[in-house]
């Protein structure tokens, strides 16, 4: 075992108690400690006899093959030793003791977290035993072992996929693909590669054809009745089974020759779905479903696919309509952390970057007080010029605040600020004297936080606190 994050130890405890002989062994010395203080055998894999080893299990985080293999990674290939990850182990174990338990793994470049959330709350709210996990919330190997009845909802990200050679869910979600991680992949090619394989094994594929990565993904699963397409209405090639037009979402079914369409829900006033990227997310969520009560009327998902009263267990439109409007959000992704007065507080600190940035801006028409910076990322902001009429003015932080400042320049008021405390006083003063009807400060910080902050959820954390002490001021 290398990498002792929170999953590797998760995977180690798994092992163990599965009668496996467990060494573990991480570059740092914190995540060697933990593991010795949880009771493992650590010592420095250089020195095991690799020709006795039967698997290396590796952290998601650790290179496999960009930019260059770990070392770990060289010492497996060179004894031909299988390099897997904690969600393999997960798979062997379901196919081994429950292969029809439920199973929906979710992927894309953006928007996975809250698609994996809202499938879990969506079924859950149909009375489903729903674990939820992966990469995100709890590791896999965390959660209750698979059940006929119970439905595990996986996020996955790129490295997961790469160490899951048997990777086979009920239904596979691949959402969008755009550059990301190519240090890690080598190119876009790859990176898409690996996402597409969550596709190959999957009984059904929930897949976005609103991107021509994903589209080419598309055509590809075979047989086409595997299929469940979905598109927010950015001009899809194909007729998709879920599809938009607005904010209202729409099924899409064929009986024989006779084709018909149903709107399930509008997301018009659910401020936990705003923003076009949450009808792709949502349209995602409702095209896993639709696909798991297709395989569970076929007896294939083990699951009832109707009740005692012959009503659908899973694709009931009403009951779907009532969870996507409970939905609570995930904190840190355009989280409505309050409101002082008129002035609307959105957390999106999840936004480490000008694509994830430019969603947020894109759910507000207008009057966006926003607090952006930290740690830049290449190519900055100049991508979100279309948006700045949307901006009343910027309030700037870290270290990419002179950079922000410069691509603003003649274009959008911007206040160098330094630190998060400064601009949430500045931004909420000034939204407060503002006439709009209702202005927004909007933390979307199109960087990363490492400049001030642990990580986007310690950022978000302490926006949250510096808001709710707004909120408590005498005369809010």
């Amino acid at each position: 075992m290398f990498g002792l994050g929170g999953s590797g130890i998760a995977a180690a405890h798994s092992l163990v108690a599965g009668g496996a002989n467990v060494v573990c062994w991480d570059d740092g010395e914190a995540g060697r400690a933990h593991a010795l203080a949880e009771g493992f055998k650590v010592a420095d894999l250089r020195e095991v006899y690799w020709p006795a080893v039967s698997s290396l299990v590796l952290a998601p985080g650790v290179p496999l093959t960009h930019p260059e293999p770990h070392w770990t990674v060289g010492l497996a290939h060179q004894n031909g030793v299988e390099i897997i990850g904690d969600v393999e182990i997960f798979a062997r174990e379901r196919a081994a003791l429950c292969p029809h338990a439920p199973f929906i793994a979710i992927t894309g470049t953006n928007g996975k977290s809250t698609t994996t959330a809202l499938i879990a709350h969506l079924l859950t709210h149909l009375g489903h035993d729903v674990a939820m996990g992966g990469n995100i919330g709890r590791a896999i190997l965390t959660l209750e072992p698979p059940a006929p009845n119970r439905i595990h909802v996986i996020e996955m990200s790129s490295y997961q996929i790469d160490l899951t050679p048997t990777l086979k869910p009920s239904v596979a979600v691949l959402l969008n693909v755009t550059p990301d991680h190519i240090d890690r992949h080598g190119s876009l090619e790859h990176y898409a590669a690996v996402k597409e394989r969550l596709l190959t094994k999957a009984q059904a594929c929930a897949v976005g054809i609103d991107d021509a990565v994903t589209a080419a993904a598309a055509g590809r699963v075979e047989p086409a009745s595997r299929l469940y397409a979905f598109t927010a209405g950015q001009g899809a090639s194909e007729i998709p089974r879920l599809y938009a037009i607005q904010q209202s979402l729409f099924v899409h079914e064929q009986s024989g020759s006779y084709a018909s369409s149903e709107e399930i829900a509008s997301l018009d006033c659910i401020d936990t779905l705003r923003g076009r990227h949450n009808v792709q997310n949502a349209l995602a969520s409702l095209a896993a479903l639709r696909a798991l009560q297709d395989l569970a009327d076929g007896d294939q998902a083990a699951l009832r696919p109707v009740d005692a009263e012959g009503a659908r267990t899973i694709w009931a439109l009403k009951r779907l309509a009532e969870g996507l409007k409970s939905f609570p959000g995930l904190p840190h992704r355009l989280e409505e952390v309050g409101r002082v007065g008129r002035v609307l507080f959105i957390n999106d600190s999840k936004a480490t970057n000008a694509e994830a940035a430019e969603k947020a801006l894109s759910s507000f028409n207008g009057a966006i007080h926003w607090i952006a910076g930290g740690q830049p990322k290449s190519g900055g902001i100049a991508s979100l010029a279309a948006l700045f009429p949307r901006i009343a003015k910027a309030y700037l932080i870290g270290e990419a605040q002179e950079q922000f400042a410069a691509t603003l320049a003649g274009r959008v008021y911007a206040e160098r600020c330094g630190t998060l405390a400064v601009a949430v006083a500045k931004a909420a003063a000034d939204a407060a004297a503002s006439g709009a009807q209702l202005p927004v400060v909007l933390l979307s910080p199109a960087c990363a936080s490492f400049d001030q902050f642990k990580n986007f959820e310690e950022r978000g954390e302490s926006f949250r606190e510096l808001v709710c002490g707004l909120m408590q001021e005498p005369g809010r």
